[in-house]
């Protein structure tokens, strides 16, 4: 018989404890959608806390996953960040380029987590087309503006991961 306790849990290695936690973030995004609040409706009247910029590959044939590197610009600091996660949706590959605005951020501390991510969009060579919106625990909310490079159809949700520096 198993152990499926808690402890053995804690004692799985720290990358596949990372993939389960993201893959039960996804099976959450998908049952509970319309919790999250993301979208224009969300930062209406609201000035954006900080901007941010980030580079990442997405590949996708049903079930997608995508990883990269950022920066967030707050309070007159730039603060570098990776970006990494899973999702549901979606066929093809691309590189995406992407700038926006951060919403409801109190504080540095709030800006790294999960985040569930709506996304929809496509990409043919370097024309391109599509907003991402992202909303972590916290209840942080990015607004991107996406331009991708590749050959990708995309709509659905993804569990992204953010974590602070190189």
């Amino acid at each position: 018989m198993r152990d499926t306790s808690a402890a053995a849990i804690r004692r799985l290695p720290v990358p596949l404890t990372k993939v389960m936690t993201l893959l039960l973030l996804i099976a959450s995004v998908a049952g509970c959608s319309s919790q999250i609040e993301v979208g224009p409706q969300a930062i209406a009247g609201l000035t954006p806390d900080a901007t941010i910029e980030l580079q990442q590959v997405q590949v996708a044939y049903l079930g997608s996953a995508s990883g990269g590197d950022g920066t967030l610009f707050y309070r007159g600091r730039a603060y570098p960040f990776k970006i990494g996660g899973l999702g549901v949706g979606g066929i093809g590959a691309s590189t995406i380029d992407a700038t926006g605005e951060v919403y409801k951020l109190p504080d540095l501390r709030s800006f790294p987590g999960t985040y569930a991510q709506a996304r929809y969009g496509f990409a043919v060579g370097n024309m391109s087309g599509g907003d991402l919106w992202m909303q972590n625990e916290a209840g942080v909310i990015l607004h991107l503006k996406a331009r991708r490079t590749g050959l990708m159809l995309s709509l659905g949700g993804d569990a992204v991961l953010i974590s602070m520096g190189n």
